[in-house]
């Protein structure tokens, strides 16, 4: 029910963090992840772990906020695989400030890659979908989807975005056996978070405070809900809004 084998996966910033954690999970239950990434190098660590997984994997240098870029991506992962069966939109980014003090290029910055991105893969990813007979998109969304924080308007804007994408997705493609659904992470420990945690005050605490498992995320905790998700067993699953956060969505 869980097994992946003969599967292709594209996962957008899979090099690092969260998305090399899914990538990871659904290289060891089978299967062939290509990671699509801006760092070359970086992906080059990437695929070097998921080969040792198993996986055959590879890497594609690819800007999903560029239209053009996107459809290259999906063009050569066609070309190379035949096939595509799973898509993880992971690839995000933030940008600490207010509202009042947030630029315009900044919002368009985090917008662009949290949101457009998964907007521009998902269609993409649609047509060789369908042709293959159903897959699986995966979002990645966010505590902040549920929840606002005054450092992150744009980056909380983004993930309630991804939410809203995810279901509507889910309704219209359900019929071409397409499953959408979306990963809420918690507090996970991740290049990106270790910047939140040095720019705000006592959040380390709080967040440990807060989260009945008692710690921070890693981003190998996200493995299991990603090929659940990726896999047959979820089939009956869509538009789903799912949180992997250590209970702390839960807190009182």
């Amino acid at each position: 029910m869980f097994d992946l084998a003969g599967k292709v996966a594209l996962v957008t910033g899979g090099n690092g963090g969260i998305g090399l954690g899914m990538a990871l999970g659904l290289a060891q239950a089978g299967a062939r992840v290509v990671v699509a990434a801006r760092n070359a190098q970086k992906s080059e660590g990437a695929v070097a772990q998921l080969r040792a997984a198993g996986s055959d994997s590879f890497a594609i240098a690819a800007d999903v906020t560029d239209e053009a870029s996107v459809q290259a991506l999906f063009d050569a992962v066609a070309e190379r695989c035949g096939r595509l069966d799973i898509l993880v939109n992971n690839a995000g980014t933030t940008v600490r400030k207010p509202v009042d003090q947030l630029q315009l290029v900044e919002w368009h910055q985090v917008m662009d890659t949290n949101l457009t991105s998964a907007f521009l893969c998902s269609r993409a990813a649609h047509p060789p979908m369908k042709r293959g007979g159903g897959g699986k998109i995966i979002n990645i969304g966010s505590m902040m989807s549920i929840f606002g924080a005054p450092y992150a308007p744009a980056y909380g804007a983004s993930k309630g975005g991804i939410v809203q994408l995810t279901k509507a997705t889910a309704a219209s493609w359900a019929a071409d056996g397409i499953q959408v659904n979306a990963i809420l992470p918690g507090w996970i420990a991740t290049d990106l978070t270790d910047g939140a945690r040095a720019q705000v005050p006592g959040l380390n605490e709080r967040v440990v405070a807060r989260t009945a498992a008692g710690r921070w995320g890693q981003p190998k905790d996200l493995a299991g809900t990603a090929v659940f998700l990726a896999s047959a067993a979820s089939d009956f699953v869509t538009g789903a809004a799912i949180p992997v956060d250590g209970g702390y969505s839960i807190a009182a």
